[in-house]
């Protein structure tokens, strides 16, 4: 969903705001308590040896860790960070005149250090080869992905994977003896040599595959890649993204394994399950799972390569908000599904919403943690969901750590729709962010934009969370941006402590019945600038926009970004900050601290740091991972809607992250990769 219209009005807003001053502006915003939480970090706990020693992988391994063993910048010295170099790609020239294509663009990629080299690709999956310590260009890879398929999300690229070889790096090696993975925009998958930059021969057809859709495209983009492939020993593993809403009788979200050398198909998994055999099918009624798609993983996959698993997170089935075509739990989509990674059959899977209706996918990476509970390293999978939940889970069987519930929900959908009647809550860690929102609590920076606010919430309907979609309107919050997204996760282990950033906004979904025979129109019967699809082969068409106040703010009380760590021993919340201020959306860099909307993702290092952009303000910053006192924020030239990565080259270590802004978000667009050292 677009949250750029949560800044479209913010230049008068703010101006209002500064005027009214001190005082006043609180008792004006009608704010919540602070979301601020300060407990007690866990002792430390002394390291493995093999963990986080570099970033070889998106998730800084295949585990999806987001920690290095890094200790030159500390909480003592992080202040003295500064630039170290910039690169600018350039990929942005060609198209300065062509809007829309700007429009689509987000620079959301995450390097990895392989090779001696920083591999990343762009919004239009060039793949370039950087040198570590200046940031020199050493090659470049254009797979030439076409610019005129509108993209179902946005053109981008969140990283590359790599394969060592069968003995791992060689002193000279041969040509692609070693491999670099790319999945592009136009769904297809290239193998390149991470020396030359030059396709594979060998792997498929001259170096890349073509991923085919189960169905006829309605148009080019309707069917992309824009996460990394996973590679999982030989193997190379590969999802999709799909747009949604479009239709019922939609693309399949298929995973792909193929082989790492010669690029032929092992397996394929696909979550709905239309296998007669599959004990999954028996939660979808009837035919249901013959007649439906997606479920897909959009999201990036982990690998234990000790247990030879593969963890998925998955997609709602088609269309999100109207499930009467496919009743019952729907099984494996909206879960964790592990995988065997020879065959591609599942060992296990955990649903983290039944007969999704919300939009509310895992989003993140799984992160494949060991946790010392009770004296003991137990193996988990923890994640976080667009619901606000964090969900601790056994890594060998699925069955959570800490304890699930299943509830009762709001019921009363509409028509044809059958609704689950439970759903799944942690019963140990709270959701990070609000899921109620009372009238009462309406945000406005004026007495007449809050009372307007506190009339859009009481016209629409609202139980609290997972309240269906209706026909008169239905207040969905968290909005379907999260809670948690495709940024997942990061783990300090010596602390047990998971860092997880949040977005905290509220938005409203309407369905409009269709009339039989009736032409649908092109934006339907929606309000102005509001987003709307069609869900085809439903009966009704989505409307669904984020709930906003005359002057372009949420009507959701801030902070609308957090920052968290959790205690994945106890499952407590250790502390929570607001993350993100005003200074690039408000008149003369006005930096309020309400937080913002967040893009990307934490990263930990073991000198006690997190590290994260994300926010809509253009900034790197720093946090004391024990306590989440901000330490140092480092000044961006674009928006930093992106995962940083850090490692240790030549003695010194450098932390960089992507900053070229993102179309959804309205941040200032860019082509660069910026490096923080001491």
């Amino acid at each position: 969903m677009s949250i750029r219209k949560l800044v479209a009005l913010a230049a008068f807003t703010f101006a209002a705001a500064s005027l009214l001053g001190g005082s006043a502006i609180w008792f004006a915003l009608g704010m919540r308590p602070s979301f601020e939480i300060h407990g007690r970090a866990p002792a430390k706990i002394p390291l493995p040896a093999d963990l986080g020693q570099q970033w070889h992988a998106y998730g800084g391994d295949a585990r999806g860790s987001r920690f290095s063993a890094a200790t030159q910048i500390t909480t003592k010295n992080v202040a003295t960070l500064r630039k170290a170099w910039t690169f600018r790609s350039g990929v942005l020239r060609p198209h300065e005149n062509n809007a829309e294509v700007l429009r689509r663009t987000a620079f959301e990629a995450t390097p990895i250090l392989v090779e001696d080299q920083l591999l990343l690709c762009t919004q239009f999956n060039q793949v370039i080869a950087l040198d570590p310590e200046s940031g020199r260009e050493n090659w470049r890879f254009d797979p030439k992905v076409p610019t005129d398929i509108e993209p179902g999300n946005q053109y981008t690229c969140r990283g590359v994977s790599y394969w060592a070889g069968a003995e791992g790096r060689q002193p000279q090696p041969a040509k692609c003896a070693s491999r670099v993975f790319l999945a592009t925009n136009d769904a297809k998958l290239w193998a390149l040599d991470p020396v030359s930059g030059e396709p594979c021969d060998e792997f498929g057809d001259d170096g890349h595959i073509v991923i085919e859709p189960s169905e006829q495209l309605n148009w080019p983009g309707e069917f992309s890649i824009t996460s990394a492939p996973l590679v999982a020993g030989d193997l190379v593993v590969t999802g999709s993204a799909i747009a949604d809403n479009v239709r019922t009788v939609a693309p399949l979200g298929t995973v792909h394994a193929f082989d790492v050398r010669s690029g032929r198909q092992r397996w394929k998994f696909n979550p709905v399950p239309r296998d007669p055999e599959d004990p999954a099918r028996e939660t979808w009624s009837g035919r249901s799972a013959d007649e439906v798609g997606h479920a897909n993983v959009w999201s990036t996959m982990s690998y234990d390569s000790e247990r030879r698993l593969l963890f998925l997170p998955t997609s709602s089935p088609s269309p999100d908000y109207y499930g009467g075509n496919r009743a019952g739990r729907n099984d494996y989509a909206n879960s964790v599904v592990a995988l065997h990674a020879e065959r591609g059959d599942v060992a296990w899977h955990f649903q983290t919403v039944h007969h999704d209706v919300w939009d509310y996918d895992v989003p993140g990476q799984p992160g494949l943690y060991d946790v010392v509970i009770d004296g003991a390293s137990r193996a988990v999978v923890a994640f976080a969901t667009k619901t606000g939940f964090v969900f601790v889970l056994d890594r060998e069987t699925g069955a959570p750590i800490h304890p699930v519930v299943e509830k009762p929900v709001p019921q009363g959908g509409v028509s044809g729709e059958q609704l689950a009647k439970t759903q799944p809550f942690p019963a140990v860690t709270p959701s990070l962010i609000a899921n109620t929102l009372d009238p009462s609590e309406a945000f406005g920076v004026t007495y007449w934009d809050r009372q307007l606010c506190a009339k859009k919430i009481k016209a629409l309907h609202h139980e609290g969370l997972f309240t269906p979609p209706t026909e008169q309107g239905t207040l969905t919050y968290p909005f379907p941006g999260g809670g948690a997204n495709w940024g997942g996760t990061a783990y300090d282990p010596s602390r047990n402590l998971m860092l997880v950033n949040m977005s905290n906004v509220a938005s409203y979904v309407k369905l409009h019945k269709k009339v039989e025979d009736a032409p649908i129109l092109e934006n339907g019967p929606v309000e102005d600038g509001a987003e709307w699809a069609p869900m085809t082969g439903a009966p009704y068409s989505i409307e669904r926009d984020p709930l906003l106040s005359p002057l372009g703010l949420p009507c959701s009380p801030p902070p609308w970004g957090i920052l968290a760590a959790v205690n994945l021993e106890t499952g407590k919340i250790v502390w929570r900050r607001t993350h993100g201020t005003t200074e690039d959306v408000a008149p003369g860099g006005l930096a309020l601290r309400f937080g913002t909307p967040t893009l990307g993702g934490p990263m930990a290092t073991a000198g006690g740091i997190t590290f994260i952009g994300a926010a809509m303000d253009d900034y790197l910053r720093a946090y004391a991972t024990e306590s989440g006192e901000e330490l140092w924020k480092g000044r961006l030239p674009a928006g930093g809607q992106a995962t940083p990565m850090t490692y240790v080259y030549k003695g010194r270590q450098y932390v960089v992250i992507a900053a070229g802004g993102h179309g959804a978000s309205g941040t200032k667009k860019g082509d660069y990769l910026v490096a923080f050292a001491l």
